[in-house]
């Protein structure tokens, strides 16, 4: 009970400052008009400020193994969970093909940064957040290609600049200064510089995440979308954290115990919240897309510390 206690005490501000975020949009406090420079703001700045101080110098990305494993782990997890539930989806008859298809991406998309970031700072330490961040490399580019991939296509589109985001620019220079040993060699100003930045990114982040949410809710009708609601949460919060974790015990080729923690700590995640803006960027169904998002994170309220606590136990850690 006391760890999970700790667990929920971590996951709970998270949640609280998205609720900010929806209290401010709903009192024209943060207009939407302002989106755009704070996301802006958020992408170009903070998030790669957040990554170069987290990883310059991270002694658990100096091993080769996880450098490559990582990734290809982060591309491989989000082209299972949207595997399973393309086929969950025509199996139990979810809607037409556009709604099936939205389905399977949002589904199998976990939410990669705004929650198991804090949570790896809270409960773990900076060796963990650097492997989540090179794991969350390969999310990145499966976001983009399986987005492209599955919904409608906008002509023109240039999607390589989309995978090669300041994000994913800053984790391969950041990476390249580490290997190349001359880490050491960056002034103790700009890291520190970093750091004040970094501090920003996640509550920011968190704040306008619950701003557009609080955009969609009046799309959200749980009477008219239990199906696609009930068949994600089963999905996202049921069936693809125990083969996330039979993958972090069991895998073919020895894991990092920080990798390890990586991948429990992506098996109790919710539904991401930036593939509704995918969704309505390439055509999708907006409507579906809303529904798993807020139904996997309503009942991720409760289910995130069940599975960090499960998982922890399964594999054998503890917190920090």
């Amino acid at each position: 009970m006391k760890e999970f206690l700790i667990v929920l005490a971590a996951v709970l501000p998270i949640f609280i400052l998205a609720a900010a975020g929806m209290l401010a949009r709903r009192r024209e406090w943060l207009t939407e008009e302002a989106d755009q420079s704070l996301m802006r703001l958020t992408i170009n700045v903070l998030v790669p400020a957040f990554i170069f101080e987290k990883v310059l110098g991270n002694p658990a990305l100096l091993r080769l193994g996880d450098m490559f494993i990582a990734p290809m782990l982060g591309f491989g997890t989000v082209a299972l969970g949207i595997g399973v539930a393309g086929l969950a989806a025509h199996a139990t008859g979810i809607g037409d093909d556009r709604t099936r298809r939205t389905f399977a991406y949002v589904t199998g998309l976990f939410n990669y940064g705004y929650v198991p970031l804090p949570l790896a700072l809270m409960l773990f330490d900076r060796e963990t957040v650097g492997i989540l961040v090179v794991f969350n490399l390969g999310v990145e580019v499966a976001l983009w290609t399986f987005g492209a991939a599955l919904l409608s296509r906008k002509e023109g589109e240039p999607l390589l600049r989309k995978i090669f985001n300041p994000s994913v620019i800053t984790i391969l220079i950041t990476l390249a200064l580490n290997f190349s040993g001359t880490y050491p060699h960056v002034p103790d100003v700009l890291i520190t510089a970093a750091r004040m930045l970094g501090e920003c990114a996640i509550p920011i982040g968190l704040v306008l995440t619950g701003a557009i949410i609080s955009d969609h809710l009046h799309e959200f009708h749980p009477a008219h979308g239990w199906r696609v609601m009930s068949t994600s949460c089963l999905l996202r919060l049921g069936v693809l954290p125990v083969v996330f974790l039979l993958v972090a015990k069991f895998a073919p080729v020895p894991l990092s115990l920080e990798l390890q923690r990586v991948l429990m700590l992506q098996a109790a995640m919710p539904a991401a919240v930036f593939p509704l803006i995918m969704t309505k960027h390439y055509g999708g169904d907006t409507v579906t897309a809303m529904r798993v998002i807020v139904g996997t994170s309503a009942i991720g309220l409760v289910t995130i510390p069940l599975w960090v606590r499960f998982g922890m136990k399964f594999l054998g850690f503890e917190m920090k």
